[in-house]
């Protein structure tokens, strides 16, 4: 279930509930209105007590006398000022003193004529508007019931008028706090609409761009809560995956612009070999040394087309991570030497000035002969590229703390600073100046290749160089 469909559901369930708060209090309104307006229940006891004590305690005290003329006016008196009638019966029915003189000394069943609760005088009165409520009368010293005394009492007198304050007062609270909690709840659902939903939405309309490869959008979020950091991690991760994008754009065109280099460089030596060739079948080498002259060139342009070969295929296994290194365990004095025969050779050839190592240290290392022979000859190969006629190369090789240290060192042009940090990169082949075109020459390959072959032997590679004053390369290999 969606948030928003949950916040739907949750909001309707929440007004249902109010819904059903405020009929609550609807009805019990309407019952509390129906208890006030009914009589019956507004009917007060103790307001006939109040009414009718003066009374009854004059009969109490002078029951003796009430044959006395002025004692039963009296009584009757009181009786007129308090707004009520009287009628005191004996024990046996007799009417002996009443309002209403002409009543006395007759004869009442006490069986239909006392009611001593309201409710019995209620039923009684039958919808008369007097209701005729029976006290007995007690003798105080011996404390035995002398006679019955019956008071018609308009309801009026004894009706109480409950107080509506408080019911009202707590009706009105919950139907305020009903209206409150409502408008909260809409007030909840706008904010989670604003803040919540809405943003992700947002988020969401971000990814589909970026999905159609429009990374150049940035993400803006202006309130300082927990969803500025999910738009801050989100916004990193575009302009990480922008520059992604543009390094696999830049990679594609590397990699396309190195199969034309390499396609071209091996086509120049290939047709080179060719026409040698066909000059040696149409007999142009009439003598041994002329043809040994042609061989030597067929073979300088097939050694640079196996190179080129060669670091094709090491890169293309660097790129499937799967480098070919096979180390075994050999003296450096021998296989070192060999291989730096052909470079002094070359550096010699090109008129420049070659200084070998003093001494090269015979002790036992985990090399791979083929893929270290390689290293030092592109690492050549690079001081030849940067150095000119009159040059000095220089290859040195020295234990150094459990490593065998080697330095192939250049007095040549030396490398711009703002190429140095790229040194490394494939396809890197750094901006040559109008001077010097030779930079640009080659693949791109060869220093990364250095790099990935030193690594796999457990060794590290770097290199120092200042524009104008040479370049030194340095690469160390563990010793066993």
């Amino acid at each position: 279930m969606s948030l928003n469909s949950w916040s739907k559901r949750w909001l309707l369930t929440t007004l249902g509930l109010l819904i059903i708060i405020v009929l609550s209090i609807l009805v019990l309104s309407m019952i509390l209105l129906q208890d006030r307006n009914s009589g019956e229940s507004n009917l007060s006891l103790n307001q006939v007590r109040l009414k009718v004590n003066p009374i009854l305690l004059a009969l109490e005290q002078n029951y003796q006398h009430l044959n006395e003329q002025n004692i039963r006016e009296d009584i009757r008196s009181t009786a007129r000022e308090t707004g009520v009638r009287l009628t005191y019966l004996n024990l046996d029915g007799k009417v002996i003193l009443s309002s209403d003189p002409t009543s006395e000394g007759t004869q009442v069943n006490l069986r239909t004529a006392l009611h001593y609760d309201l409710h019995h005088a209620t039923q009684a009165a039958d919808g008369n508007d007097l209701l005729d409520i029976a006290f007995p009368v007690m003798d105080g010293p011996t404390g035995s019931q002398i006679g019955n005394a019956i008071f018609s009492i308009p309801q009026a007198m004894v009706t109480v008028q409950q107080s509506m304050t408080f019911p009202v007062i707590l009706i009105s609270a919950l139907m305020l706090l009903s209206l409150i909690l409502s408008l909260f709840l809409f007030w909840m659902k706008r904010k989670l609409d604003k803040h919540l939903l809405s943003p992700i939405h947002q988020l969401k309309q971000h990814a589909e761009s970026m999905l159609k490869g429009n990374y150049e959008e940035k993400i803006q979020y202006n309130r300082n809560d927990e969803l500025l950091e999910v738009y801050a991690m989100f916004d990193l991760m575009r302009t990480e995956i922008k520059h992604m994008s543009e390094q696999r754009i830049q990679q594609e065109q590397a990699q396309k612009e190195l199969i034309t280099n390499i396609s071209h460089d091996i086509k120049t030596p290939i047709t080179t070999i060719k026409a040698y060739i066909e000059a040696i079948e149409e007999g142009l080498c009439n003598d041994q040394e002329t043809l040994m002259e042609y061989m030597g060139v067929m073979r300088t342009h097939t050694d640079k087309t196996a190179r080129l070969v060669e670091d094709l295929l090491v890169h293309a296994l660097q790129e499937l991570g799967q480098i070919s290194v096979e180390t075994r365990e050999l003296y450096s004095g021998p296989i070192l030497e060999t291989m730096l025969k052909p470079i002094e050779h070359v550096v010699l050839t090109k008129g420049l000035i070659y200084k070998g190592p003093n001494c090269i240290p015979n002790v036992l290392i985990a090399i791979d002969p083929t893929r270290i022979e390689q290293v030092i000859s592109n690492l050549a190969a690079n001081a030849l590229k940067h150095t000119a006629p009159g040059d000095t190369i220089r290859i040195d090789m020295e234990l150094e703390s459990e490593h065998l240290n080697v330095t192939i060192a250049d007095s040549g042009q030396g490398i711009r600073v703002q190429d140095m940090p790229f040194v490394f990169q494939r396809y890197f082949r750094g901006q040559a100046s109008h001077a010097e075109q030779r930079v640009q020459e080659g693949t791109g390959l060869g220093l990364s290749i250095c790099q990935s072959i030193i690594e796999a032997h457990g060794g590290h590679i770097s290199f120092t160089s200042k524009e104008g004053q040479g370049t030194t390369f340095r690469f160390y290999l563990p010793i066993c």
